[in-house]
């Protein structure tokens, strides 16, 4: 019988090539949320996939991006740096037939790291017209030298086997590194905060989503239920009335819909009280960064 396999797989690449949806089709249940807007990811999640023969702790990362000035966005491209260096093989995601300046920045990084890479090419179910698909692996294969080239659609949850098959193959041998139980590293208060801010982020227009933060500052069981407490912070002033909507209509909207999720995440009653505060500049403010268990 061949011996335990267990190691990090870091999934790389830009913004919104569907990192977070693969992170959520591997490991079986939502552990990161998911939105149509790019740097939805803000921080480092660990999702684990248990296996007979080995545990993959897959590492999902905020997209590698340019460009963006705040201390936010470059405590952000920090935690995905540092997630290349501590990973035993990186899962470096694009779209199919799709290969520009933001990807190649991204597999410059990766080669620079030094650490073994497989490609993931994401959306071949959009991929139109099909038949560029297998020239379009041909010339990927040519800029680097992968341990192999898998195509996915992490939407429709296909070819997944092959991708864990490849990775498994690429991990140390190793007992596991967690609990086999576990699905995430990440605590409740952590996942309730992001499954509204996710519900903000699919809400909100424009800018406003980036200069959002959410806090659960408080849980507890009351008469059979949890109450949890949460402040959505804004950077701004005048995003506080956006936020709220009109005589609280969106923030009623945010708060039906993550009180939905939550109570299956939970398996139990919730009661979610919403709080929409100021604090100035927060994503340019290392304090407020670390507060907010992101890298000031």
């Amino acid at each position: 019988m061949s011996a335990h396999r267990a190691g990090f797989a870091a999934l790389v690449g830009r913004p919104n090539v569907g990192k977070s949806t693969l992170l959520n089709a591997l490991v079986g249940e939502k552990v990161s949320i998911v939105t149509p807007r790019p740097q939805t990811t803000r921080h480092r999640i660990v999702g684990l996939v248990n296996l007979p023969e080995a545990q993959i702790a897959f590492v999902d990362t905020p997209g590698l991006h340019e460009g963006g000035r705040r201390a936010l966005n470059r405590a952000m491209n920090r935690t995905a740096a540092a997630a290349l260096v501590d990973a035993d093989v990186v899962v470096f995601m694009i779209e199919a037939l799709r290969f520009n300046a933001e990807d190649e920045a991204v597999l410059r990084r990766i080669r620079e790291s030094g650490r073994p890479v497989i490609a993931v090419v994401n959306k071949v179910d959009l991929a139109k017209p099909r038949d560029r698909l297998l020239p379009f692996i041909a010339e990927l294969a040519a800029r680097h030298t992968f341990l192999a080239i898998v195509p996915v659609s992490a939407r429709r949850e296909d070819n997944l086997e092959a991708l864990r098959r490849a990775i498994v193959e690429a991990l140390p041998e190793s007992p596991p590194l967690y609990h086999a139980d576990d699905r995430t590293d990440r605590d409740l208060k952590f996942r309730i905060a992001e499954i509204v801010r996710e519900k903000l982020f699919l809400e909100l227009n424009q800018e406003v989503p980036y200069g959002v933060a959410v806090e659960v500052e408080a849980m507890r069981e009351e008469e059979g239920q949890q109450v949890v407490s949460a402040v959505i912070w804004v950077d701004r002033e005048g995003q506080k009335p956006i936020v709220i909507g009109a005589q609280g209509s969106r923030l009623k909207r945010v708060g039906t819909s993550a009180r939905r999720e939550i109570v299956a995440l939970l398996g139990g009653r919730c009661h979610l009280d919403l709080w929409v505060k100021v604090r100035e500049n927060w994503a340019d403010n290392a304090q407020a960064l670390r507060t907010l268990g992101l890298e000031g």
